[in-house]
């Protein structure tokens, strides 16, 4: 079985309105069963290796893979098993929960715009600013914590937001940040599966928190949210992906699949060397070989 997951099928185009309801959580397209997904994912591993290794050698771009989703969604699961397959030299995670109170004292983008990954590197926020016309739009406690001059809280908040997420993305394009952004789309019945499975399991009750079954109670809103955030903000250099998430071996190969199309689109290969650089290890191998 071969790696054919074609990631345009994914992909929401620039300039569209995003329709979930045409999203399928439980597609597996193109294959039948998880039959064979380990295998997959171990191919999938040892080119990403290579690639993280190429991109840190070359030195000219960096990555920065952006997960958003619902609890319950896999997160956490789908980036471990991307991880696996990088180059830790060359990875970053960054895992983002509720903002702190010096937090919530910067502009909404701060405390991800400092932790951007440094060229040569891939790194991966586990949430995002994205939160912050996610969470903040279903929560308006949330908006409203951050103090904000009452005459900059107008009914354009949002669509300024968007704006200002799309102009910082350009600039980090222009700047050789190559972002990618998943949507892991879990349907609320898988959702609630895995809630009770966390429940029973001994080993996942840690992970379990009733705000998570408060959250769910807002899942309509939390669609729409998602939905008008996407439409707006993908773009063509920063493209969403809405990634199946109700079988998670799928969720994996899927942005396997992204990523290293997305390496390999960069053209990465081993810095040449200079004649210097050339003289540096002649000199350095005849000293080896003095005895």
């Amino acid at each position: 079985m071969k790696l054919i997951v074609d990631p345009r099928r994914f992909r929401v185009p620039p300039d569209t309105r995003l329709r979930l309801d045409r999203h399928d959580p439980a597609d597996i397209f193109p294959y039948e069963s998880s039959k064979g997904a380990n295998v997959l994912l171990e191919k999938a591993s040892r080119r990403l290796f290579g690639l993280t290794e190429l991109l840190y050698a070359q030195n000219r771009w960096a990555v920065l893979l952006i997960f958003q989703a619902m609890d319950g969604a896999g997160k956490d699961s789908a980036v471990k098993h991307v991880l696996r397959g990088l180059d830790p030299k060359a990875t970053q995670v960054t895992a983002f929960g509720p903002p702190s109170s010096g937090e919530r004292n910067h502009d909404f983008m701060w405390r991800c715009l400092k932790v951007l990954p440094e060229r040569g590197r891939i790194g991966i926020f586990n949430r995002s600013y994205y939160e912050e016309v996610l969470v903040a739009r279903v929560h308006p406690e949330v908006l409203a914590a951050q103090h904000l001059p009452k005459k900059r809280v107008t009914k354009a908040i949002w669509s300024e937001r968007f704006e200002d997420i799309r102009s910082i993305e350009r600039y980090l394009g222009r700047n050789g940040v190559v972002i990618r952004k998943f949507f892991l789309n879990v349907s609320k019945r898988e959702q609630r599966r895995r809630f009770l499975q966390r429940l029973e399991d001994p080993t996942k009750k840690w992970k379990f928190s009733l705000n998570d079954i408060n959250e769910r109670l807002r899942w309509k809103n939390y669609m729409a949210a998602y939905t008008e955030a996407i439409s707006a903000t993908s773009t063509r250099d920063a493209p969403w992906y809405v990634v199946p998430a109700d079988n998670k071996w799928f969720t994996r190969l899927a942005i396997s699949k992204i990523v290293i199309d997305t390496l390999e689109s960069l053209d990465l290969r081993v810095p040449e060397l200079s004649h210097r650089d050339h003289r540096a290890l002649k000199d350095a191998r005849r000293r080896l070989r003095v005895k």
